[in-house]
């Protein structure tokens, strides 16, 4: 079967405005609703968030899902109610298994021991949402720097439930069927896109060229179904890209 491919521009996203939040969501999320528009594979919710300086989200709850943040600029101070809190930084892969529930917050707000504000700056970062392929599990949270391996060049799996990638140093997602991988790939460097079911390509800075779908700006996306390995090459800027790749599909009721 022939790959279906599915370019989404970033301004063709879902907007949400406040004063202390700019979000741009990939697919429905909170008011925005589209029918058309509610998951791609696995994934049910990209957002792309800005928080001001001094502001966040307040504690809420969550459950049965497993939540990857995943942070470009500033830090996000995570708390939750099974006790877990840090610092969220660049490099620094976050998970968090709402499973029966859980509440956190998150926030633009840590401070020095001087009590000055540490981040004067908004904090940008990517925030996705897989089902688990188990309900009611027991709520959970793991983190781990990868800074080290992005610099290597080359893909760096993020997080993963799938069997393959449990040898490798990644945080772990109850979704078997799922793995997110990312990239920081050099000015002109080339790299594959895997080949699954499913692959979700969001370009989170700079620009590449994807083949068969052509120039991606950041915050493009692309969706592929019967996706086979595609050659993607960064602009002169370089680029950040995720990609999730993904053996199954959220049932259609």
């Amino acid at each position: 079967m022939a790959s279906l491919v599915d370019v989404r521009r970033a301004n063709e996203r879902f907007h949400t405005r406040a004063g202390w939040l700019d979000s741009r969501h990939s697919f429905s999320f909170s008011h925005h609703w589209d029918p058309k528009n509610t998951h791609f594979g696995l994934l049910l919710v990209s957002n792309d968030d800005v928080v001001a300086p001094g502001t966040g989200f307040e504690t809420h709850p969550h459950r049965d899902m497993e939540i990857i943040t995943w942070v470009l600029d500033g830090g996000l101070v995570h708390q939750d109610s099974e006790g877990h809190n840090g610092v969220i930084y660049p490099g620094l892969a976050q998970r968090m298994s709402a499973g029966t529930g859980i509440l956190h917050s998150e926030k633009n707000d840590s401070w020095t021991l001087t009590g000055e504000p540490a981040h004067q700056n908004p904090v940008h970062f990517i925030q996705m949402w897989v089902i688990p392929d188990e309900a009611g599990i027991k709520p959970g949270y793991e983190q781990l720097d990868i800074n080290d391996e992005l610099a290597l060049g080359g893909w760096t799996t993020l997080a993963s439930g799938m069997p393959q990638h449990a040898h490798q140093r990644a945080i772990g997602i109850r979704q078997r069927h799922a793995a997110l991988h990312v990239a920081r790939i050099r000015p002109d460097e080339t790299l594959q896109t895997v080949t699954a079911p499913f692959a979700h390509l969001f370009v989170a800075r700079g620009g590449a060229e994807l083949e068969g779908a052509g120039a991606l700006a950041t915050g493009d996306t692309v969706r592929i179904t019967g996706a086979e390995g595609r050659r993607i090459t960064a602009g002169p800027d370089g680029a950040e890209v995720l990609m999730w790749e993904m053996n199954a599909a959220i049932p259609v009721s």
